[in-house]
């Protein structure tokens, strides 16, 4: 068994499983947010019932979700010692910031937010909710900084083997961090766009109880879904200008134009193109289909329509499908190096008996694929279920669920 591989392939399943988490969370927090703002500003009923259902989902997927992050912290002490020590200084703030945030910060609002329910004013309540929203996405953003180091290293200078930090604000203006980042925030509200509008369509197709909810849930999501797909095909084009000049290898593996660009050994391999063309093939599906499906909302003809409704459910696993893709472009794309042109994996790998690492791998990719599976099992058993399964907003005993007060 080659070691180099097996940690490869484990750090691989583990980032593609907690990214899943990552990729819905960030987008279902700003629409749970969105719905409890016009509650009271409006004080409709409607948007207090949606506020409840899809914040129940939301978090559902927080809850687990956060328990895959702590692998992942595990996970690169144990297999990437190399990357550790050579990377540590540098990778070390970014990284902090983002578990002290991420852990702290961001939880400890939302189990504000989720206990302050008819206990706190509403202006009160809902600033919680933004807070934890604005403290997912510096969580994410912090997370974009080390990993745009390592695509382009910039702030740094080697000393007796090690880089030390040297321009913090260096790492903030890394010209692979921003394209990125915005790219990241695009492909989550698509994300959680098709994840709102599939389960609505579900449940208007059922005609059940609650349709003012899910009707409008709808439209929601079929705006905002063009608007961040579009914006995911802008961002990731608007990437390729740094990657051309940063990452020409990667570039010409993803144009499959790599015969003859150079060393072949210092070249991604070929096959990333597969994922780049699923990644973009879907963008643009996703993207025009849901602008269509738009349209279909101007005088409410898409109710009056099943087939729409049935294609949104049957397209709801598509972005997933893309993030995951374009995780895989832009991590394999970066091989043989981990930190560009500074680190090959090879010398950052922990050196470790092939054998531990098969282990922990299976172990590794077994617990965090039944927290997934658990955690879709859940949002479909509450989904299903409707507004009624909400708790949020219910004191002990009741069953009407009373508006937030000022």
């Amino acid at each position: 068994m080659d070691l180099l591989l097996l940690s490869r392939l484990q750090f691989a399943a583990t980032a593609s499983i907690h990214f899943l988490f990552v990729a819905l969370s960030l987008g279902l927090v700003v629409f749970v947010a969105a719905m409890q703002t016009m509650h009271v500003i409006t004080g409709k009923d409607v948007y207090l019932r949606m506020t409840r259902f899809w914040g129940t989902l939301y978090v559902i997927n927080y809850a687990v979700g956060i328990i895959t992050g702590l692998v992942m912290e595990f996970q690169i002490g144990l297999n990437w010692s190399g990357l550790v020590k050579v990377t540590g200084d540098v990778l070390g703030v970014p990284l902090a910031l983002e578990t002290l945030i991420g852990f702290v910060v961001e939880a400890t609002f939302l189990g504000m937010w989720i206990f302050g329910w008819n206990r706190l004013p509403a202006l009160v309540h809902l600033s919680l909710i933004w807070l934890v929203a604005a403290a997912g996405y510096v969580t994410a953003f912090w997370i974009m900084v080390a990993n745009s180091f390592l695509q382009h290293p910039v702030g740094y200078e080697m000393r007796e083997g090690q880089a030390r930090l040297t321009d913090a604000g260096a790492l903030l203006t890394n010209p692979a961090l921003t394209d990125a980042f915005l790219h990241l925030i695009s492909a989550a509200l698509l994300t959680c766009a098709l994840f709102v509008a599939g389960i609505s369509s579900w449940h208007l197709l059922r005609r059940g109880a609650d349709a003012d909810v899910f009707r409008r849930s709808l439209r929601w999501g079929l705006l905002v879904a063009p608007l961040g797909g579009f914006s995911a095909i802008h961002w990731g084009f608007v990437q390729e200008n740094v990657v051309e000049r940063y990452q020409p290898m990667k570039l010409a593996a993803m144009s499959g134009t790599l015969g003859g660009s150079g060393d072949a050994s210092l070249a991604p391999p070929s096959w990333i193109i597969v994922p780049f063309e699923i990644m973009k093939d879907v963008a643009y599906v996703v993207s025009w289909g849901t602008f269509l499906f738009l349209l279909l909302t101007i005088g409410g003809r898409i109710f009056r329509m099943r087939f729409p409704l049935y294609l949104l459910i049957g397209m709801l696993p598509l972005p997933f499908l893309a993030v995951s893709m374009g995780w895989l472009v832009r991590e394999v794309g970066r091989q043989p190096w981990v930190v560009w042109g500074v680190l090959r994996t090879d010398q950052a790998v922990s050196d470790l008996e092939p054998t531990a690492v098969a282990l922990s791998s299976a172990g590794f990719v077994t617990v965090l694929a039944s927290l997934a599976v658990m955690d879709y099992w859940l949002i479909a058993k509450f989904a299903r279920r409707g507004v009624s399964a909400a708790t949020f907003g219910a004191a002990a005993g009741e069953t009407e669920v009373r508006p937030l007060r000022f």
